[in-house]
This record gives C-alpha cells, structure tokens and sequence, in this order.
C-alpha cells in the first residue's frame, strides 16, 4: 500500500507543451487588474453557487485569487510543515484518468467510489483540470485542483452546495488555504436568499468538514493512483477521515418550514 506514503510518484505526468513562462512574483498588480479579479469573483461564485459542479468556476475563482506572491506565500507556509514538504519535494501527479479502466474495478474500492461520485453529481472526468507544476507553487494548485474530486470521495461530500462548502472546511482544517475562507464565507452569505434550513444544511456541513479535517491525516500529496484497488472504508481507516463517527456526534437537521 505504498500509495499511503507521500514520497515520489513513479507514474509522473508528461506535461509536454504546456509550459508557459512563469509569471514574476515580484510584480504589483494594477489598481484596474484588482477590480477585474474582483469582478470575477463575483461572478464565478455565482456561477458556481446556481451550478456547485462546475469546476470551470472554482478555477476562475482560483485563478482570480491566488495572485503569484501569493500562491508562492501559501507554498512556503505548507513547505514549512514536515507533513507537506515531501510532496511539495516529490510532486506526485494523478495524470489523466482512463475512466473505463476506473469503472471496471471491483465495487468498494477507490477507484469505484470515485466514479459512483462523478456519475452520482454529474461530473465528467475530462473536465478535471491538468496544470504544470515547474516549481512548489504551482504543483501546489495544480494537485489540489486534480484531486478535489478525490476528496470529495474520501470524505463523503457530494458537489452541491453543502457539499461543497463541507470540503471547504475540511481543506481550512487541513492546510493554510486562502480560497477556503472565500468560499464559505461566500456560501455563508449567499443563505440570504434561501429557506432557513439551507443556512443550516451548509453550516452542518462546514463543521462537518470541519471536524473530518482536523481528525484525520493529511491528505495533500497522496499517491492516490496506487490506492485504486483499494477498498474505500480501508482508504478512510488509514487517513483517519470517520464520516460516521463525526456524523453520530453532529446535531440533527431542523426541519424546514418553508
């Protein structure tokens, strides 16, 4: 089970022409490149919010966030912590993903819970996007982008809005991530036009995640392509990620009155 280690990959992506120039990480941004980050946002949220699987949209976000001094402050700061500098040394990469392969393994593994996911939300795998990583800063965005949906898996969130949010707060519990805090303040916000009990599915979820993250190992820099045959409950057993656990000791729903 060797995939349980966060040292190197044997089965490295090929990323043969798609090295764009590094940005300088020493530039300001402009008074108008601001706004127009902004103005993103904005709009990719709610994008993002009427469609919680679009991760077209949490790319935009992404991308209009995570300014290049920050992506390489948000890399130093996990670079610091001994759970994350082999992966952020080492690189493992998930590399495309051969559905049909994925979908023919035994039923309770990885790799069939996976699929289960994508199928049950909607989710087409093409759409997982594969980034360079020259460098930690930008391994760091390319492997948490290309194994969100692998998260998804292990700690038992659909790609609604709640489950959505409920990652969050398991991303803010495991690492120093600065676009956890935007969105689940932004998902926060947005229960303004819903039903009370909507503000209560998401807040749920968020300690839900919450408390998932805190409890369990990390997960960032996982070899989780050596971890498909193996069974789910024997992946979330190892990490310590206990959805029935956390679930047992959360509070019930209210019921709606909408």
């Amino acid at each position: 089970m060797n995939g349980y280690s966060h040292s190197p990959a044997q089965n490295g992506v090929t990323l043969a022409g798609v090295n764009p120039p590094l940005p300088d990480l020493s530039a300001r941004l402009t008074r108008r490149e601001r706004l127009r980050r902004v103005l993103r946002v904005v709009y990719s949220m709610g994008v993002l919010f009427r469609k919680p699987s679009n991760l077209g949209a949490v790319v935009a976000i992404g991308d209009a966030v995570f300014t290049p001094a920050l992506l390489k402050a948000m890399a130093d700061e996990i670079g610091d912590d001994p759970n994350f500098a082999p992966a952020l040394r080492d690189r493992p990469r998930l590399g495309p993903l051969d559905l049909p392969a994925l979908r023919a393994k035994p039923a309770g593994t990885l790799a069939h819970a996976f699929v289960q996911h994508l199928d049950r939300n909607g989710l087409d795998a093409d759409d997982i996007p594969i980034h360079p990583a020259r460098d930690a800063t930008s391994y760091a965005r390319a492997h948490l982008l290309e194994t969100h949906d692998i998260w998804h898996t292990v700690a038992d969130f659909d790609a609604d809005v709640a489950g959505e949010l409920g990652l969050h707060g398991f991303y803010l519990a495991q690492m120093p991530t600065r676009l956890a805090p935007l969105m689940l303040g932004g998902g926060i916000i947005q229960t303004l036009k819903h039903p009370y009990a909507e503000g209560d599915a998401r807040m749920r979820a968020i300690v839900r995640g919450w408390l998932m993250g805190k409890r369990a190992r990390p997960l960032f820099g996982v070899r989780w392509t050596e971890l498909w045959d193996t069974p789910i409950a024997e992946v979330r057993a190892h990490f310590r990620v206990d959805p029935a656990s956390v679930d047992a000791f959360m509070p019930p729903l209210r019921p709606s009155s909408a």
